[in-house]
């Protein structure tokens, strides 16, 4: 295939399938996959096989849930606007409201329907403030115990998300112990509970058999069903961004630059100023591979080579799935990557790609 592309590979992509599945057996609690975080269809039903369902953040992520991955579908959006409830209740099987607000302005219309509320218990793993959904004055859910308890008979589950990237359980425990504290009255008189998602239990090392006891713990405690939302968890490591050099030039580094871009393809770099990941990145040469963009700020990293990079070498970026695909743009016009399969035999298939018409239609 023509470079750029993003290369999905099965059989990493199994690897963290097998953990999810192995942790609902251990602990009871269901998997949703986060859609936020990664939405390619194309492999919904094979992880199918192994999550229970989807979890959205907008009206058109829960119709992908609901049309394309199957099992449950929850819907969870910051603000529901009034046209478009009704859909997001009929593609759906349980609605978290983000607040009481919301709750109370679609007390009607929801009736009838599984209804949840997201609670901020004031606490987070993020090391981002960008991403801190405790930081100061967040919106994002409801904070007071009080307040919470007194809507407790119109809802019957609660979601809590204040994990980001967290691969350390005991932190992890010791939130859930803080979540219990303040909010275990109310969590008593529900039906389910939500952790979020931003939970690395997929990673190397991870002590899933502690977690499951603890999951496992929570639910007969509270006598609830647990639920999991894994974005990253799910697809750490199935992908690669795969791309070619187009040139290469010396200003006091060796510069390489390639046909993308993470002001358009690995968005996530550019806003929390991280490096992209290049394996096995050893070598006596050094080299800062750079995007194709005209923001000179377009700098995938610095990394090491085995021989000097020269036009037409294949640069793959590694663990580019979450959060690349869902915010792919056409900052500066530059071509979109496309999107292949590598089957579990080893078979590569092309599934998606972009081009001209895609970029003047999403314009006018």
């Amino acid at each position: 295939m023509k470079t750029p592309y993003y290369l999905i590979d099965k059989s990493r992509l199994q690897a963290n399938m097998e953990k999810i599945a192995w942790l609902r057996e251990a602990s009871g609690a269901k998997s949703l996959l986060a859609l936020k975080c990664f939405a390619t269809w194309s492999v919904f039903d094979f992880m199918a096989q192994y999550m229970d369902g989807s979890t959205s953040s907008s009206l058109y992520e829960v119709k992908l849930g609901y049309e394309k991955f199957g099992g449950e579908t929850h819907a969870y959006s910051v603000a529901y606007d009034d046209d478009e409830i009704a859909e997001v209740l009929a593609n759906s099987d349980k609605i978290i409201f983000n607040s009481i607000g919301q709750l109370d302005r679609f007390d009607v219309a929801s009736a009838g329907h599984t209804r949840g509320l997201r609670v901020n218990p004031g606490v987070s793993t993020s090391e981002f403030d960008l991403a801190d959904p405790a930081r100061p004055f967040s919106r994002l859910g409801e904070h007071d115990p009080a307040q919470i308890a007194a809507v407790a008979d119109r809802i019957t589950g609660l979601m809590f998300h204040n994990n980001c990237e967290n691969d350390d359980f005991d932190r992890f425990a010791d939130m859930l112990t803080l979540i219990e504290d303040r909010f275990g009255d109310t969590i008593h008189r529900m039906d389910w509970i939500s952790l979020g998602g931003g939970i690395h239990f997929t990673g190397e090392g991870y002590p899933l058999d502690r977690l499951a006891a603890r999951l496992k713990t929570l639910s007969d405690t509270y006598g609830v069903q647990v639920y999991l939302e894994p974005g990253e968890a799910a697809i750490t490591g199935a992908a690669t961004l795969e791309t070619t050099v187009l040139d290469t030039l010396h200003n006091g580094k060796n510069l390489a630059i390639v046909d993308s871009s993470i002001e358009a393809h690995m968005l996530d770099l550019l806003i929390y100023r991280e490096p992209a990941k290049v394996a096995p990145n050893t070598g006596d040469h050094d080299w800062m591979i750079c995007g194709k963009s005209c923001l000179a700020g377009d700098i995938f990293g610095e990394f090491k080579f085995d021989a000097p990079l020269k036009p037409g070498d294949r640069i793959s970026f590694q663990d580019a799935a979450g959060y690349t695909m869902v915010k792919k743009n056409w900052f500066n016009g530059v071509k979109m990557p496309g999107i292949a399969i590598r089957e579990l035999d080893g078979t590569i298939t092309s599934v998606r790609s972009f081009d001209y018409e895609d970029f003047k239609s999403a314009l006018s």
